[in-house]
């Protein structure tokens, strides 16, 4: 292919993506066969993390995606599939908001790659309306939880509802509060982490604490501590991609099960995490159609609440 008949695509491997071989994630990212996906691949086409990479090698989280592609192939639709999704429990809803606890492994709302169910979805596979305001594949999307994150979370039902909570995330009047498992003990044990962050150095779609990153600030206080972990109750100020994990890795302190940011595989084992302990445990706004204060409180899942159980019992 000629540079005029090409087109690149730069991207973080997807999160639907990781743990697929390169020749199925190309075909599913591009919206080709497998068979083309393959050409592209064996022809040089796709670098990850700057180096070619053959049609078999797995994709992995935080790995940086290249593909040159032909100019005209169009990009697949991603569109909200209602699917009723176990665990996606819905906490309060009106003709504003819509509240409700996302369980792990779902996505908010649909990216490229992300071919599984997602919380937007859900909702309208149970009849709930959402707002139409945003960009398309986010629309009434007001805040993010990450796959691997479970707990409570809002979502506009009402454009109204869209533009007034869109402002009051910007400007830090919503309060949320998260419950970590983190690796040791922090010291001190209540503590405030001020660091911006942006994205790591070099190849890779990780973030970090870095010089010129964005203003990042996050509160937290040690509610127990076991022999190699510790629970910690978190508040954000701010809202960063990944900012707890981030934070606390930069402390050495990763969630347990984070192995995106260092967390040891041997304890992750040990309390059967598949994915980082993490929990976004309550969530307080004002209401955008009258003003009044709304708290809401999400409970452990059942993976979460077994791993302290494991720490709690004797060796």
């Amino acid at each position: 292919m000629t540079e005029a008949e090409t087109a690149l695509r730069s991207l973080p491997v997807p999160e639907g993506l990781v743990g697929l071989r390169l020749d199925a994630g190309l075909a599913r990212l591009l919206g080709v066969s497998r068979t083309k996906a393959a050409e592209l691949a064996d022809a040089g086409h796709a670098l990850v993390d700057g180096k070619e990479a053959r049609r078999s090698d797995r994709l992995v989280e935080g790995a940086w995606l290249e593909v040159s592609v032909p100019a005209a192939l169009p990009a697949p639709v991603e569109e909200d599939v209602p699917e009723i999704i176990a665990g996606l429990n819905v906490l309060f809803s009106d003709e504003h908001v819509v509240v409700v606890e996302k369980p792990a492994e779902i996505a908010v709302h649909p990216s490229v790659g992300w071919s599984g169910p997602t919380v937007v979805g859900g909702l309208k596979a149970l009849g709930f309306r959402i707002a139409t305001s945003g960009v398309a594949e986010r629309q009434g999307v007001v805040q993010r939880l990450d796959v691997g994150t479970s707990g409570v979370m809002v979502l506009a039902a009402s454009e109204h509802a869209y533009t007034v909570l869109k402002r009051a995330f910007k400007h830090r009047e919503v309060e949320k509060w998260y419950e970590a498992l983190v690796q040791g003990h922090p010291d001190p044990s209540s503590g405030t982490i001020d660091a911006a962050i942006g994205k790591r150095p070099g190849p890779g779609w990780r973030f970090a604490v870095t010089t010129n990153g964005r203003p990042s600030v996050t509160h937290y206080d040690t509610l127990e501590a076991f022999g190699q972990a510790s629970l910690v109750s978190i508040r954000l100020e701010t809202g960063r991609t990944h900012q707890i994990r981030v934070h606390f890795s930069a402390l050495r302190h990763p969630c347990c099960g984070d192995m995106l940011y260092g967390a040891d595989p041997k304890l992750a084992a040990r309390l059967g995490l598949r994915r980082q302990w993490l929990h976004a445990r309550k969530l307080s706004f004002a209401h955008p159609g009258d003003g009044r204060i709304m708290h809401f409180e999400s409970e452990l899942t059942e993976d979460l609440a077994r791993a302290l159980q494991t720490l709690r019992e004797p060796m």
